[in-house]
């Protein structure tokens, strides 16, 4: 089977991210994943794509098969994920088309999977959510390239599809956090539970309904201001995913110490 050490988990504007992959279909114990995988090279090393919603966009949010997806990418041999993904700004300084390195996360989804550990006593470390060494190449790389790249900053995960009120846009906003978003959970805790370095890359589309200065935010505004941001996005992609350590030396790599899967890997 095709092998990747990296892969990426996007949408729009990246789907042909790799010039010369070829599309393999990956069945795990938890169905099948979005879509098909693309697998193929980028500075000599074996990378993967995945589209998160699938291709067309059926998948919302809440009916990603995140637990696929994440068990796909391993069973290929990934250990490196760059995830980029849409966000709302709940701080009025994080203007439209600003890139943020999330360090920190709020759940506030339901009814989700959440975990591939279904019975006994098995608990991962999630108090810093993502890769240390992966946001340091991620910041370092988008610097060096020129965007306006934030670093740090806590994004608050709801269920969707719908946008939120106003109401609790000022609550997240009140509690100290600065970005709200759809998919970033649970997708962020399976690639731990697999012992995977997970680096999430966001892209602010608008301010969120209470910030003060949005009337409201709309699909249409989302997608625009997305497509716009997607020239930036492959760049700092391409050079961020050449600099990536081959052996990471952070404790993403231990998670799963003394413990035993679900399920083998191919």
């Amino acid at each position: 089977m095709t092998k990747a050490e990296i892969a990426v988990i996007g949408g729009t504007g990246l789907y042909s991210f790799l010039d010369d992959a070829a599309e393999i279909q990956v069945d795990t114990p938890y169905g099948e994943p979005s879509d098909r995988i693309a697998v193929g090279s980028l500075a000599g090393r074996g990378v993967a794509f995945l589209a998160r919603h699938g291709r067309d966009h059926r998948f919302p949010a809440h009916r990603v098969n995140y637990r696929a997806n994440i068990w796909a990418l391993r069973s290929l041999g990934v250990r490196q994920i760059l995830a980029p993904a849409a966000v709302g700004a709940l701080r009025p300084e994080l203007g439209p088309g600003t890139f943020v390195l999330p360090d920190q996360l709020v759940d506030r989804t339901s009814g989700r999977e959440t975990t591939f550990y279904d019975s006994g006593a098995v608990h991962v470390s999630f108090a810093d959510p993502y890769c240390p060494i992966g946001r340091a190449v991620a910041l370092r790389t988008g610097t060096e390239l020129g965007l306006d790249i934030v670093d740090g900053a806590t994004m608050v995960v709801i269920p969707g599809p719908r946008f939120s009120t106003r109401a609790e846009s000022r609550f997240f906003a009140a509690q100290g956090w600065s970005l709200v978003n759809m998919t970033g959970h649970p997708e962020a805790v399976l690639a731990r539970e697999l012992a995977l370095c997970y680096t999430p890359i966001a892209i602010v589309t608008d301010h969120d309904a209470g910030s003060g200065i949005a009337s409201a935010v709309t699909q249409a505004e989302v997608f625009e201001v997305f497509a716009r941001s997607v020239g930036m996005l492959r760049n700092l992609l391409r050079h961020a995913l050449a600099e990536l350590p081959t052996e990471p030396s952070c404790a993403c790599r231990h998670s799963l110490d003394a413990m035993t899967l679900p399920h083998p890997l191919p």
